[in-house]
């Protein structure tokens, strides 16, 4: 197949795009900035370039070719400086949204590719009907759990609305939820996959390695089974 990948040097980007190469797929990496790591040099069937995610002209430019579109946009870069990521995240927590926007925009003329937004856990139903982003009690609990700022819960809430626009489209979109708490860790291929409710462990916690995660994205990438819906994944 081949994949692109908005946001390829990111943590969860970063480790989509080793998933894929491992598996054999073709892979055009997107970042904002001609920013790349230094290994890339050394890997075959990958291809680098600058693109603006909240620019759908530029985005279409990108489609052909691809067999899905993988969105692990956020502003700032995480795994380089996460602080400065929370800061812009909180500045403006509408991005999310603009950004499907903007990419739903593009597959207008793409309707073929397939597109996989990876957003937040805050989405994610806590009971039926009952979405952790609209409980700023609950939201705050699970930031001082996994330690971001309970200001960071003005991102939760535009990860939230941005799969609220996603589903008023028809195009060929997937939004996954990681865990609440997703980190580096170890690819162990053992987790479950979930629909609009966390899946937790035996200890109650919502939780999930970036390279499992990748695991769980890659998986649908293949073997498509949330289109038009969300998904998540846990231990």
């Amino acid at each position: 197949m081949f994949i692109g990948v908005i946001g390829a040097t990111g943590t969860i980007g970063s480790r989509v795009v080793t998933e894929a190469l491992e598996r054999g797929h073709h892979v055009r990496a997107f970042s904002r900035d001609a920013t790349r790591p230094a290994a890339a040099e050394t890997r075959s069937h990958i291809t680098w370039a600058t693109l603006d995610v909240l620019d759908p002209a530029a985005v279409a430019a990108a489609l052909p070719g691809l067999d899905v579109l993988v969105s692990a946009f956020q502003p700032g870069n995480a795994a380089q400086d996460l602080d400065d990521t929370v800061r812009r995240s909180i500045a403006d927590p509408t991005v999310y949204a603009a950004a499907a926007r903007s990419l739903l925009k593009a597959l207008e003329s793409h309707p073929r590719t397939r597109l996989i937004v990876i957003g937040g856990a805050g989405s994610l139903e806590t009971e039926p009907g009952t979405v952790l982003a609209d409980s700023e009690e609950r939201i705050h609990e699970t930031l001082d759990a996994i330690g971001l700022p309970r200001a960071y819960a003005a991102a939760v809430r535009g990860h939230r609305d941005a799969l609220n626009v996603l589903r008023t489209s028809n195009r060929r979109w997937t939004y996954f939820s990681p865990a609440e708490d997703i980190a580096p860790g170890e690819r162990t291929g053992r987790f479950r996959i979930g629909g609009d409710q966390a899946v937790r462990d035996a200890d109650g916690r919502s939780r999930i390695s970036a390279e499992d995660a990748a695991v769980a994205l890659v998986d649908e990438a293949e073997l498509p089974r949330f289109v038009q819906r969300r998904f998540t994944a846990g231990y």
